[in-house]
């Protein structure tokens, strides 16, 4: 089960557009420092190598500052430069001198290890490289150069670099961070605000799909307003062509709805008039049966069957016309129904008309179980119900009926032992003229309207219908309110 929040536009739109942002204040601040660095670094080097002078490489000075000609201060040259480092090795690798100017003009000298490890990092090639003289000292950039057999080195401290380059670091992560939660804060409004007609177009499409759109009249009275429907902005355009396909669904549905009233007002009359000649060709087949006339077993027999034929269709008709005036929402009446009375003489109808069947019965003893409808279609939901086990099952079938309460509903059973029912049909088993002949032994006085008759009488009743076959049989479950409103 996947548990995580799905990722919104809105979402998407400020977190691609903020790690963009993020990625280029990285790049742009990586950039900068090793910019700035590349520039100190060339200005030190620089710095080193003009050093090379000062420290004795142009024979002007020698010995490390010491006097030459008069002593007097003037021939020592400049001071060194604060940060600097100097060092003099004779021909023989023995340090003449080697000194460093702290940050406040004192100079320093220098061990026997740091020199040493000077002479074997350096070479004498001018070229700046850097060397670490110890946590006392930090790391210099160093050049040196053979003079005269002498080893002449320079360098300069790199805690200047290192601070400048810190500093601007700090600089940009501050800057960089407070420019992205700013970006994400700005982008974040203006995202939402741009969303907003997409929010409402969804919200008027959530609205209609929340509308019964099966059956009856369909209204769609929801539309996108017209300042989301601007065809010059993608969401316009989107709620445009919503509103154009709620328009054409609407015409669509009003057609359907046209169509199937006129076509259950042509069922309903047909059954209507067909009511008066079927009714008469009984009579008259009764009356030509019960007649003194002597009539030959041929002529017997074609009527018993004009009679027979004209009782089905009779019932035909019946179905037909009942489930016209359903589907018309025909008001039923409103009465309390006590279910165990009309569960138990369901039942011994049933066992009466086909003993060869075992009929049994479950309902509660502790307590009435009523539901407020039509008593008259609540018997014939009850009745095509075992009727229809009676005509699918073999004999020596068990039907059981059943009566229970479950919550606030009652649910009332019919379950057989039969052979259950072909998953080919079981899908359209609810639909009209849909016979189970190709899971069940077929009877050709079924009609196919029985078991979508009691579908909708059930949902006349605000209640559902449902069936679950095995091999081992087929149940019918019909479940109803107990506390159904009275209708207005």
């Amino acid at each position: 089960m996947n548990l995580r929040r799905p990722l919104t536009l809105q979402r998407a739109l400020v977190l691609g557009t903020g790690v963009l942002v993020a990625l280029a204040i990285v790049v742009m601040s990586v950039a900068t420092v090793f910019a700035l660095r590349a520039f100190v670094y060339d200005r030190l080097d620089e710095q080193v190598v003009g050093g090379l002078a000062v420290a004795g490489g142009d024979g002007h000075a020698q010995g490390g500052g010491a006097d030459h000609g008069n002593g007097s201060s003037a021939a020592k040259g400049p001071d060194p430069r604060v940060g600097s480092l100097q060092v003099v090795l004779d021909a023989a690798g023995t340090q003449v001198s080697a000194s460093y100017t702290r940050a406040d003009g004192t100079e320093v000298t220098l061990s026997a290890d740091q020199v040493a490890s000077l002479s074997a990092s350096v070479p004498t090639d001018r070229q700046p490289v850097t060397v670490d003289l110890g946590s006392d000292l930090g790391s210099f950039r160093v050049a040196a150069q053979s003079v005269g057999g002498r080893t002449v080195m320079s360098g300069m401290s790199l805690a200047d670099a290192a601070a400048t380059t810190t500093a601007l670091t700090t600089i940009l992560v501050a800057v960089g961070g407070v420019t992205l939660v700013v970006t994400i804060g700005a982008l974040s409004l203006l995202v939402r605000q741009r969303l907003r007609p997409l929010e409402r177009v969804a919200a008027v499409a959530q609205q209609v799909s929340a509308l019964p759109l099966g059956r009856g009249d369909v209204e769609i009275p929801d539309r996108v307003a017209d300042a989301d429907t601007d065809v010059r902005t993608e969401v316009g355009r989107v709620g445009a062509s919503l509103n154009d396909l709620l328009g054409h669904v609407q015409a669509a549905l009003a057609a359907r709805q046209h169509s199937e009233s006129e076509l259950r007002r042509f069922i309903a009359d047909a059954s209507h008039e067909l009511r008066t000649p079927l009714a008469s060709v009984r009579g008259y087949a009764q009356l030509s049966l019960t007649g003194p006339e002597e009539m030959s077993d041929s002529q017997r027999r074609s009527l018993e069957r004009i009679e027979s034929e004209a009782r089905r269709m009779a019932s035909l008709v019946d179905d037909l016309l009942l489930l016209a005036r359903l589907d018309a929402g025909q008001r039923l009446r409103d009465d309390d129904v006590e279910l165990p009375l009309l569960a138990i003489d369901a039942v011994d109808d049933a066992r009466t008309v086909d003993p060869t069947r075992h009929w049994r019965l479950q309902i509660p003893g502790d307590a009435p179980i009523t539901v407020r409808g039509d008593e008259d279609r609540l018997r014939q939901v009850l009745a095509n119900l075992l009727r229809n086990a009676q005509m699918h099952t073999p004999p020596g079938t068990t039907v059981t009926t059943s009566l229970a309460r479950d919550g606030d509903e009652v649910v009332l059973g019919v379950r057989d032992t039969g052979p259950g029912i072909d998953p080919a049909v079981r899908d359209g088993l609810f639909q009209r003229f849909t016979r189970g002949d190709r899971a069940r032994n077929r009877n050709a006085g079924s009609t196919g309207l029985g078991l979508s008759i009691a579908e909708a009488i059930v949902a006349a009743h605000g209640g559902t219908i449902t069936v679950d076959s095995t091999v081992s049989g087929a149940s019918f479950s019909v479940r109803l309110p107990l506390n159904r409103p009275r209708p207005s």
